[in-house]
């Protein structure tokens, strides 16, 4: 079985290499668009890099899919393969605030076996093995367990009219970030409703569902990892009591969305 201990040191080294490069560390960091409304920096690069060369070396029959890697189909030919974001949350990366992580997950038939999310900015590891829980900086987790929708807390900046009765709490750039909120209980509910990537939260819905959340798609549907095409429409996490309830209430919203927008 693959080396956990290497991992987990393999991780951090990357989460170390972008701390190095971000701008609030005090670098002077290069950032351009890769297409309109699409950041990508140096530390991107270079996380990927190192990464790639690393986890190759560590599990050399893995596939590789990642956010800054053109994608090789060959991975579907794999049983396993790394699933990775080198940089989950460039936004808050490059304009040095701390909402941001390396995502690395193992995905083993379909499904995330391993997820670590590195965030150095804030000082947290975040790991998940299936079948064997979720962890933060070696203190398991344990999600929400909240029984009523209204009032449940969101990580978000603004709320629709219609979503008022939620609660509103920080929100880090990072997805991935805002997922395993839910599996630390300092979220009750992450939803989005727009076309995403497995990169953004294979390591996170791990956590979260490890953790003991609820976790689908916008439809209440599995989350499937090394599809030909690897996205699907929304992600929910929540606290399990109110994911039927969320689904409900997001419904009109999802058949009618055809990808751009947040809860």
């Amino acid at each position: 079985m693959i080396d956990a201990k290497r991992l987990e040191s393999i991780t951090a080294e990357a989460g170390r290499i972008a701390y190095d490069l971000w701008p609030g560390a005090g670098h002077d960091l290069d950032s351009w668009e890769k297409e309109p409304g699409a950041p990508v920096c140096e530390a991107d690069l270079a996380v990927d890099k190192f990464l790639k060369r690393e986890l190759g070396q560590l599990l050399p029959s893995a596939g590789w899919l990642s956010e800054e890697t053109g994608d090789d189909h060959s991975r579907l030919d794999r049983s396993l393969i790394w699933l990775v974001d080198p940089i989950d949350g460039t936004r808050d990366f490059i304009r040095g605030r701390t909402g941001w992580a390396v995502s690395v997950a193992l995905v083993s038939a379909g499904r995330p076996l391993i997820g670590i999310l590195s965030a150095p900015a804030r000082d947290e590891t975040w790991t998940a093995v299936a079948g064997r829980g979720a962890w933060r900086n070696g203190t398991k987790l344990a999600a929400s367990t909240r029984k009523d929708l209204a009032g449940a807390r969101v990580p978000t900046d603004s709320l629709p009219k219609v979503d008022r009765d939620l609660s509103m709490v920080d929100k880090p750039n990072s997805i991935a970030l805002r997922i395993a909120m839910v599996g630390s209980d300092e979220a009750d509910l992450v939803a989005t409703l727009r076309w995403g990537f497995e990169w953004d939260v294979g390591a996170a819905t791990l956590i979260a569902r490890e953790a003991g959340a609820a976790v689908s798609d916008a439809f209440g549907n599995t989350l499937d990892f090394n599809k030909r095409d690897p996205r699907a429409f929304g992600v929910i996490a929540c606290a399990p009591a109110i994911h039927t309830a969320a689904i409900e209430r997001l419904a009109g919203r999802a058949a009618k969305i055809g990808g751009d927008k947040d809860l």
